[in-house]
């Protein structure tokens, strides 16, 4: 055979001591029933995959395959009982399998969740297989996204739990190969899980503090302190409502029984996406363990609390970008909700709702029907106004995306008058209740004067959204005179918010301006954009004068566009 004379001519006896190698693990040996504890086996592997790619040889090709297939099936069998780490020669089998799987017929999908689901959901924690599963899965990005395009979205919960064990170190490598773990069916629960991601962190941590550590100086003593058997367990009660078993004497029952015991965190700690899952973050052992958790914050959590808002940042990109309007629009919903449930880390919460509501808005204006569409959910959000600050500051947000998009669009007037009344009802709660009042002012504490500059700020963009949405549907038109005449009389309101209604209604009595000034900024669902509006998306296309236009109408002689600057300035000013 032309490749066997070639590794003759190079001292190719080290070439047929690793076939040897590779023939003898694969037949009945003392090595048979946990081939990873032969330490020359991954080195003879890798080196005759090399020499596949170096040679180009199908017989050669042909002759490692069925050895490769044997350890890799015995390799995977003997898991639970091994006490060496399969993981970095599986996956060198798994490379073979997706370099010459066509040539020697072999379909690698199996094989690549048998390792997921079988292997890397013990490993996981090991940081030499984490590595060298994100480099595998960079390096074969294209070919599993062509071939297996399910197969990523499926273990996404998985991939969360490798990058928030490993943490920043592994972050870049992951963000390589995070675009492919979203599908239609991933699209929605992995936005739940990256919002949840230090919760997540939190749970691992429980997990290891209950069970022993799940990293350890090799993987014996990881298989020792039965952390991974603690996951599957948890895993298992998941799934089948079975208890798990006593920890034993030397387990701390306290921390044990308030992970178990709390469906959120089993529901964390699974490795298949399985769908969108109630979770109920008012539960004593959630809160419990996450104040536990902030009040001594690990490296680890605080790594993920840095991670979280970045992973977030691809996915809305993404979002924007590659997903449908129907999984879009149902997200908006949940971002909704989720924005007053998130872990209690005050800068995480800040860089993470800055998200939800950037998310919010970019995808308002890119289809601006979701207005209408979703008028429930922010019709309830806007019933929940006062509730908090981080829901005032949604409230305000979902007010000016009413207004600035017209409800929806000329399309839906229905949604639009649903909407309008909602606004009036906001802003007729607050003057009939006298939230901004003279007798608020009495109690002088900081905590008043903040909460009524709040109430104000929101009331100014309530005012601007029903002078908006009126000017889009001209039938609203007597109803927001009545109401901006109510506020604009109202002297138990804030100074800024009647001084604008009253800005609003004088507005209104030039329809033409009113039209251009709070009208649509464009053409909207493929109408005509009306005489006398102006379209403020274009501005940055346009050529602007720096000198005012009422300078240059009183010069004659040259074109206008042809001047000096001498002949509009004095030239004691010129200087």
């Amino acid at each position: 055979m032309p490749f066997l004379l070639k590794m003759a001519e190079e001292g190719g006896g080290d070439w047929e001591i690793h076939l040897r190698t590779l023939s003898s693990s694969a037949r009945d040996s003392n090595f048979s029933n946990d081939p990873a504890s032969d330490s020359s086996l991954l080195h003879s592997v890798r080196k005759l995959i090399q020499l596949c790619k170096s040679e180009n040889s199908e017989n050669l090709i042909a002759r490692v395959y069925p050895q490769l297939n044997k350890i890799f099936q015995r390799s995977v069998s003997s898991i639970s009982q091994s006490r060496s780490s399969c993981g970095l020669l599986l996956l060198a089998i798994l490379q073979f399998f997706i370099d010459y799987g066509e040539f020697v017929l072999h379909d690698a999908d199996p094989s690549l969740r048998t390792f997921l689901r079988s292997c890397l959901s013990r490993e996981f924690a090991d940081p030499v297989v984490a590595e060298a599963t994100l480099d595998f899965l960079n390096l074969n990005k294209r070919k599993i996204l062509l071939a297996f395009p399910t197969l990523l979205p499926q273990f996404y919960p998985l991939m969360l739990k490798l990058i928030a064990w490993n943490g920043e170190k592994l972050e870049k490598p992951f963000l390589r190969v995070f675009p492919g773990l979203m599908s239609p069916g991933s699209f929605l629960p992995l936005f739940i899980s990256l919002v949840d991601f230090p919760v997540l962190t939190v749970a691992l941590e429980k997990v290891e503090k209950s069970s022993g550590p799940l990293i350890g100086s090799s993987i014996a003593t990881i298989q020792k302190s039965a952390a991974p058997e603690m996951l599957l367990a948890l895993m298992d009660e998941a799934y089948t409502g079975s208890t798990i078993g006593d920890g034993g004497a030397d387990s701390e029952s306290e921390d044990n029984n308030s992970i178990t015991s709390d469906p959120l965190f089993l529901e964390l700690l699974k490795d298949e996406n399985d769908g969108l899952a109630q979770r109920h973050w008012t539960s004593p052992g959630m809160e419990a363990a996450l104040q536990a958790a902030i009040s001594t914050p690990s490296d680890r959590l605080k790594q993920a609390l840095k991670m979280a808002p970045r992973l977030l940042d691809v996915y809305f990109t993404i979002a924007l970008h590659d997903v449908n309007q129907s999984l879009k629009c149902a997200l908006i919903p949940m971002l909704l909700d989720r924005n007053s449930k998130l872990f209690p880390d005050k800068v995480f919460s800040y860089e993470v709702r800055k998200r939800l509501l950037n998310f919010i808005l970019a995808a308002f204006h890119q289809s601006p029907e979701f207005v209408a569409i979703l008028k429930k959910p922010i019709v309830d959000r806007l019933g929940e106004a006062y509730d908090s600050p981080e829901k005032t500051e949604l409230a305000l947000q979902l007010c000016w995306a009413i207004g600035e998009h017209g409800g929806g669009g000329a399309s839906h007037k229905d949604a639009a008058r649903e909407l309008f009344e909602s606004l009036e009802l906001l802003l007729y709660e607050n003057l009939s209740s006298s939230r901004l009042g003279v007798g608020d002012s009495v109690l002088g504490s900081s905590s008043t004067t903040v909460r009524r500059s709040s109430q104000s700020r929101l009331l100014c963009f309530v005012v601007t959204a029903i002078a908006k949405i009126a000017t889009h549907h001209r039938e609203l038109l007597p109803r927001a005179r009545v109401s901006l005449g109510k506020v604009a009389h109202s002297r138990i309101s804030d100074a800024r918010v009647w001084k604008r209604a009253r800005d609003y209604l004088g507005l209104m009595n030039e329809p033409a301006i009113c039209l251009s000034v709070l009208g649509p900024s464009g053409p909207t669902s493929g109408s005509i954009l009306k005489p006398g509006t102006i379209n403020w998306s274009e501005g940055k296309t346009k050529i602007i004068a720096n000198i005012p236009f009422y300078i240059l109408g009183g010069q004659e002689g040259l074109p206008h566009h042809d001047f000096s600057l001498m002949d509009i300035i004095p030239a004691n000013k010129a200087h």
